[in-house]
């Protein structure tokens, strides 16, 4: 059965998985195996739609993959992200907010940002829309943070990004994701928060953990990041199988008698 943002309310301490998903076959494959929640993130831009950083991706594209992925796994609590500029006013992000539920049958939407978008989350979350926090790496603005590297090493750092959780738990957010930051900070801001937290190159100590779908399976070959742990060299696999199908064709062996009428 579907969770619901109650149960992720109460699911401080648990060991949740999150998964990123994008269309209708990865979505049914996440939600066979049980993921308890899939995220339709703005990664999309860079794995699937060759997007050089996640800037360039639209709020039409976030929803057309979060259609796909509902009918993939219309039992898993589907996270959809807001992408860049989509949520710069509260009316803007009201009305994208609005049309990812509505449209793309999301349970809830993704933002970046701290302190800096607390009102945004708090007007988000007064009208009744989930919100999922994101702080640390903020991918959408990396260029301001000098790149996709680790945040909160200086104390000033660590301590603006514990201010943002704080402030985006204040505002009502169901969920905090920590993305590169040092164990011992996420460890604490883990500690401090009722709220469960997400991380993604963040540690052991958060209640949940999150990589994207093309990561784990080696899917996305451009470059991989130290927190990730490929379970699959997916890419390698296909290439494989998509040169014997080519040479097949081209020596006459497929189709073959078996494939013909």
């Amino acid at each position: 059965m579907r969770k619901t943002v109650k149960d992720f309310r109460n699911a401080k301490g648990q060991r949740l998985v999150y998964l990123t998903a994008y269309d209708y076959p990865t979505a049914r494959l996440a939600e066979a195996a049980g993921v308890d929640a899939i995220l339709v993130g703005d990664s999309l831009g860079m794995v699937v739609l060759g997007y050089p950083s996640t800037v360039p991706v639209i709020l039409e594209e976030i929803l057309h993959h979060t259609k796909a992925a509902r009918r993939g796994a219309p039992n898993t609590f589907l996270v959809a992200d807001l992408p860049y500029l989509s949520y710069a006013t509260l009316d803007r992000a009201l009305s994208s907010a609005e049309r990812l539920l509505k449209e793309g049958g999301a349970d809830a939407v993704k933002l970046e940002g701290g302190e800096e978008v607390a009102e945004i989350v708090a007007g988000l979350t007064r009208a009744g829309v989930p919100v999922l926090g994101h702080v640390g790496l903020t991918p959408q603005t990396a260029s301001q943070l000098g790149g996709y590297k680790l945040q909160g090493k200086r104390p000033e750092e660590a301590e603006r990004i514990l201010k943002g959780a704080l402030a985006l738990e204040a505002a009502g957010a169901y969920g905090v994701v920590l993305e590169m930051v040092p164990t011992a900070l996420a460890k604490e801001i883990t500690e401090r928060l009722s709220i469960h937290t997400v991380g993604i190159g963040a540690g052991p100590h958060t209640d949940a953990q999150v990589l994207v779908f093309h990561d784990v399976v080696g899917l996305y070959g451009e470059f991989k990041p130290r927190f990730v742990k490929r379970y699959l060299e997916g890419g390698r696999l296909i290439q494989e199988a998509l040169t014997r199908y080519a040479e097949e064709v081209r020596q006459g062996v497929f189709p073959g008698e078996e494939h013909s009428f």
